[in-house]
C-alpha cells in the first residue's frame, strides 16, 4: 500500500479515470459495431461521421493508439462507401 498522502490521491483519481475511459472506449466500441451491422446507406453515412468523432476523441484522450483509429475510420469508411 502507498505510504505518501500524493500517492494515495493518485491511486484515487487513476481509478476514476479508468472507470471513465473503459465507459468510453466501449461506448465507441458498441457504436462502431452498430455501424457494421448497419445497411441502410443513409444511416450509415450519418453514423460514420459521429462514430469518427468519438474515435478522434479517443485517440485525443490517449484511449487508443492513432494508428489504431486511422486504420478503424479506413475499414468503416471502406464499409460504407461499399453500401
Amino acid at each position: 500500500m502507498a505510504n505518501h498522502k500524493s500517492a494515495i490521491k493518485r491511486i484515487r483519481s487513476n481509478k476514476d479515470k479508468t472507470l471513465r475511459n473503459k465507459y468510453q472506449h466501449k461506448s465507441a466500441r458498441t457504436a462502431i459495431q452498430k455501424l457494421r451491422e448497419t445497411t441502410d446507406k443513409k444511416e450509415a453515412s450519418s453514423l460514420l461521421v459521429f462514430v469518427s468523432s468519438m474515435i478522434d476523441k479517443l485517440v485525443k484522450k490517449n484511449i487508443i493508439h492513432k494508428n489504431k483509429a486511422s486504420n478503424l475510420k479506413s475499414k468503416l469508411t471502406k464499409k460504407v462507401n461499399a453500401l
